[in-house]
């Protein structure tokens, strides 16, 4: 980390050991993301209730150029290095989000398709045709909405298309939420 650890302790005695823990794993946060410009941790009691265990609150802010990344991990347990374990275990994740997104390596989302019902059959299955003319079979088990016997010959759809050995399939079926270019 380019700028040093900053650690607040909040309604628990100073401790070296809960110091030592803190330190160690936030050394560790340079191998996910090696621009953290700054890094702190809060470590409080959420409550003062002895009756049921103390709930611990650890806060965890990263200052990355560009970036601040905020986590806060409560949890009742009566060992504050666990909830001190998660917190930084949900800091790597986050860390690992922001090195992905930065780096382009996002998951992409299938882009659905647009069509038109051509087709249907009372045994609860139909035909999509596509703007390229690409026809698409669906089964009722692929609506998602609306229900196989409120859609209609000329029903426009949206779906996501899947392969299939006997020709092409559509998935996800849902009413489209915009109208259809060129489809008319």
């Amino acid at each position: 980390m380019k700028i040093p650890l900053h650690i607040t302790l909040l309604n628990i005695p100073p401790s070296d050991a809960i110091e030592a823990e803190i330190h160690k794993r936030a050394e560790k946060l340079d191998r996910f993301a090696t621009d953290v410009m700054h890094c702190h941790v809060t470590v409080d009691t959420a409550d003062r209730h002895k009756t049921q265990g103390r709930k611990y609150e650890v806060r965890i802010d990263l200052t990355l150029p560009g970036s601040e990344i905020a986590i806060s991990h409560m949890h009742r347990h009566e060992d504050v290095y666990v909830v001190i374990r998660d917190a930084f275990d949900a800091a790597i994740r986050k860390l690992e989000d922001y090195v992905r997104q930065r780096r382009g390596d996002v998951k992409l989302h299938e882009t659905p398709l647009h069509g038109r019902v051509t087709k249907l059959f009372q045994d609860g299955y139909g035909f999509i045709e596509a703007p390229d003319g690409r026809e698409f079979y669906f089964h009722r088990d692929n609506l998602v909405h609306p229900e196989f016997d409120q859609i209609a010959i000329g029903t426009e759809v949206q779906f996501l298309e899947e392969g299939a050995g006997e020709g092409l399939q559509a998935k996800r079926v849902s009413t489209a939420r915009h109208h259809l270019p060129g489809m008319g």
